[in-house]
């Protein structure tokens, strides 16, 4: 991880500054900017999403997935954490905090955006950003690299049948045709164009592969913070009004993430995985694709609502927490030895 990298809470956060600024200087030019849409996307938004997550997916090798026949049970807890536990934990949290113990501190009109702001969070499990996570804990890249394939591949028919039904279940109208464009848009076209680059890159050798990456890399931050300030200027009112919003928000994501890869991390030793394993299995299993969360809350609910400030929030807390379960796996190496020879 390299120091821009490292701070991203920081730009986070001064992004964040920016678009509240920004978004009270020239309210005007932001209400432009919103109203160009096409079928409820937002054309500028939706550029800079495909900026965001091209890059990303560029780095997966789908060829990996026959790397799962090896490490068969680590696959399995990752799935069922991904899968199973966390979309669901996410909506049962949100009920907890944000419809009741939370409730008379938010407003009421928004609550049933800030829940779904949550799931779609929590029902896009992380991909590229996991390399990152991994490689600080020596992870197994291999493994590593065919569980974020393997994610992507279910991502793209999982996605929003799962939202479909956690938003039901809440009692949230679901527009189906809009959450199926967002799959359409934010997954499978960018998996499709990934690979296609991927492959074009790859015809130059793995040495112009990787000097390639190095210079595209930095776009999906740049573009994920170009897209934080746009976001942050549609919501500077909500975020005056209302700051402890952001902070109430924050707990349910840090319970989840907390919650998920120490769930992930014990069954892995539990069935007996090996540590560079179970590293990058619990920490595919805490964090969140963000990117995709962020450009579905603002297709199905809009830049002002709040889902999309829900899923900002995700964006804001993720680093320092990650950083959090690495410095803990890494530390609990021993316990984890014990229990395998145990």
């Amino acid at each position: 991880m390299n120091r821009f990298e490292r701070y991203l809470t920081l730009w986070v956060f001064l992004c964040i500054v920016a678009g509240v600024a920004l978004g009270q200087a020239f309210p005007a030019l932001f209400q432009a900017v919103g109203r160009l849409e096409v079928a409820r996307v937002n054309l500028p938004v939706g550029l800079l999403i495909w900026v965001m997550i091209i890059p990303m997916l560029v780095k997966v090798d789908f060829g990996a997935l026959a790397e799962m026949r090896r490490h068969v049970r680590g696959i399995a807890v990752t799935l069922f954490v991904n899968w199973l536990v966390k979309p669901f934990s996410m909506a049962l949290l949100a009920w907890i905090f944000i419809r009741h113990l939370f409730a008379p501190w938010l407003p009421a009109e928004q609550i049933d955006s800030y829940v779904a702001g949550l799931i779609l969070l929590a029902a896009a499990p992380c991909t590229a950003m996991v390399f990152v996570w991994s490689r600080l804990t020596d992870g197994h890249p291999l493994f590593t690299l065919s569980q974020v394939a393997l994610n992507d591949t279910i991502m793209v028919f999982a996605f929003a049948p799962i939202v479909a039904v956690l938003l039901g279940l809440s009692s949230i109208v679901v527009p189906w045709d809009t959450l199926f464009t967002s799959v359409l848009l934010y997954i499978v076209i960018p998996v499709i164009l990934a690979q296609l680059w991927r492959r074009h890159l790859l015809k130059g050798g793995t040495a112009a592969f990787e000097a390639a990456m190095a210079k595209i890399g930095p776009w999906s931050i740049a573009a994920l913070l170009a897209t934080l300030v746009l976001l942050f200027a549609f919501q500077g009112e909500a975020i005056l009004g209302q700051p402890l919003v952001i902070a109430l928000l924050a707990v349910p994501i840090l319970i989840q993430v907390l919650f998920n890869s120490a769930l992930a991390y014990w069954l892995n030793r539990a069935v007996g995985e090996q540590h560079n394993v179970a590293c990058p299995s619990a920490l595919i299993g805490a964090s969140n694709f963000f990117e995709l969360a962020v450009a579905a809350a603002i297709s199905l609910f809009g830049f002002e609502s709040g889902a999309a400030l829900a899923t900002v929030v995700g964006v804001l807390i993720e680093v320092p927490v990650m950083l959090l379960v690495v410095r803990i796996v890494n530390a609990s190496k021993g316990w984890y030895a014990r229990g395998l020879a145990a």
